[in-house]
């Protein structure tokens, strides 16, 4: 299902289709301008979240500390995309600067989301229409596809239940994609989720919509919204 202009959560792409006019009305708000919105904060231990090489009886979530990963979403034919974690918080100026190397960006901090596996909303972003188009077609993941993340030997495998568009110029459903608990700022989280994040430049342009931030951005994003299901050994 699609929720009207609200949260999710995962990433942006360089706006290239189309020459970008400068908006007509008020002055557009941009990834920096918003306030810092609630998330789970970074854990500094150092435990695995798995012990043992089986897969558990039920998901077991993480330690949420920010560390790479590896990305692969079955129904979309992607493998082994490199996550990288920074600190910051979606399609900013350093989350943009990673997704242009063809990789995704993973915001953590204040204003940031969780690691792998964490309870809280793990952030993903990547680019859509530009750089190696990592996300090309994230838009037609649908409610039941999964997503495996790898990190430091523990496969997260999360199920997609739903789909979100993020708006750009407004600063409350910048607050619902970003919260620890996706389209819910405020509330404290009690699962593992994840926001897989790309813009909706197609889409905007087709419907007449120019706006781009600083970064070059288009004004949507489509997130798609998943909680984990399971955990075990990551694949050799």
């Amino acid at each position: 299902m699609v929720a009207a202009v609200g949260l999710g959560l995962l990433t942006a792409c360089t706006a290239t289709e189309s020459p970008v006019p400068p908006p007509a009305t008020a002055r557009p708000t941009s990834p920096s301008d918003p306030p810092a919105t609630s998330s789970t904060s970074v854990a500094t231990t150092t435990t695995s979240a798995l012990a043992t090489s089986t897969t558990t009886r039920g998901p077991t979530p993480s330690d949420g500390r920010p560390v790479p990963a590896r990305l692969s979403v079955p129904a979309l034919k992607l493998s082994g995309l490199l996550v990288q974690p920074y600190e910051g918080w979606t399609d900013d100026g350093p989350g943009t600067a990673i997704q242009d190397r063809g990789v995704a960006a993973s915001p953590y901090g204040p204003r940031g989301g969780t690691g792998p596996g964490g309870i809280g909303n793990y952030q993903v972003t990547a680019h859509r229409t530009s750089s190696t188009a990592a996300f090309g077609h994230l838009p037609d993941l649908a409610e039941g596809d999964v997503a495996h993340v790898d990190a430091e030997g523990v496969r997260y495998t999360y199920a997609l239940t739903e789909t979100r568009t993020t708006s750009f110029r407004l600063a409350a459903s910048l607050a619902e994609q970003r919260a620890a608990v996706p389209g819910r700022p405020g509330v404290p989280p009690t699962s593992a989720m994840i926001t897989l994040s790309t813009c909706l430049t197609p889409e905007d342009h087709a419907a007449g919509n120019f706006w781009s931030d600083r970064y070059k951005k288009p004004e949507h994003r489509v997130d798609k919204i998943g909680v984990l299901v399971e955990t075990a050994r990551a694949p050799a």
